[in-house]
C-alpha cells in the first residue's frame, strides 16, 4: 500500500481535531467542566488520549477553541440563512441575536467559557478564534463602520458583556433588554434579526434607522 499523500494526512488531522472540539462541547454542556476529563473527550471523539495533548496544551485551551468553533459555526449559519442578504444592518442584527442566543441555549458551556477567559490563562488565540474574529470583523465592515479596527473590538466587548449579564448567577438580565440596548446603540430596528418577542416594556426606545 502506498503511503498517504500530505493532503490526505492533513485532512485526517483536521477531522480528528474537529471531533475533539465537538466532543468537548457536548461533554462540558452535559457534565460541566470539572467533571469532564481529557480521557472522556478522547473517548467521545474516538481518538487516542495522546492526540488531545498533540493538538492542545490543556483542557482550558481545548475548551476555548471548542467554544470559539461553536460560536463561529452559529454566527456563520445566522449570517447565511435564508433569505440571504448583504444588508449590513440586518447582518449585524443577526450576529447579535446569534451570540445572545448561544448564552440562552448553552448556559453551562458559555458560563464556563467566560470564566476561562477571566482566569489566569486568559484569552486563547487559536484558529477557531481567528475565524470567528474574521467573520465578526466582516459583519462590522458590512455594517458600514468607518473604523473597523476600532469598532470591531468594541462590538466584541459589548457582546461579551451582554453574554456575561445574561449568565450572571443570581442576577441575570433579561435578554430582551440587553438586545434592546445593543440595537439602540447601532440604530437597528427591533424587527431585524430574530426578535425574541415583543419589545420589552420599559426598555430603552429604539432609534429608527434614519436617525
Amino acid at each position: 500500500m502506498s503511503p498517504r499523500s500530505p493532503s490526505v494526512n492533513e485532512e485526517l488531522r483536521r477531522r480528528s481535531r474537529e471531533r475533539l472540539l465537538q466532543a468537548t462541547v457536548e461533554l462540558v454542556a452535559e457534565r460541566g467542566y470539572e467533571a469532564t476529563t481529557l480521557a472522556d473527550i478522547a473517548d467521545r471523539a474516538g481518538a487516542a488520549r495522546g492526540l488531545v495533548s498533540y493538538y492542545f496544551p490543556g483542557k482550558r485551551q481545548l475548551l476555548q477553541s471548542a467554544v470559539h468553533r461553536l460560536m463561529h459555526r452559529t454566527l456563520s449559519a445566522a449570517l447565511e440563512r435564508e433569505p440571504r442578504t448583504e444588508d449590513g444592518r440586518e447582518l449585524l442584527a443577526r450576529a447579535i441575536d446569534a451570540i445572545l442566543g448561544l448564552a440562552l441555549e448553552q448556559p453551562v458551556l458559555m458560563r464556563t467559557h467566560m470564566a476561562g477567559i477571566l482566569s489566569a490563562d486568559g484569552f486563547v488565540q487559536c484558529p477557531e478564534q481567528q475565524r470567528l474574529a474574521e467573520l465578526l470583523r466582516g459583519t462590522v465592515t458590512a455594517y458600514g463602520s468607518p473604523s473597523v479596527d476600532t469598532d470591531y473590538p468594541l462590538l466584541r466587548a459589548l457582546l461579551m458583556g451582554a453574554v456575561f449579564a445574561v449568565l450572571l448567577p443570581g442576577a441575570p438580565m433579561p435578554v430582551e433588554r440587553l438586545r434592546a440596548e445593543l440595537f439602540q446603540r447601532y440604530g437597528l430596528d427591533w424587527e431585524r434579526g430574530v426578535p425574541p418577542g415583543p419589545e420589552p416594556a420599559g426598555g430603552t426606545p429604539l432609534r429608527c434607522a434614519a436617525d
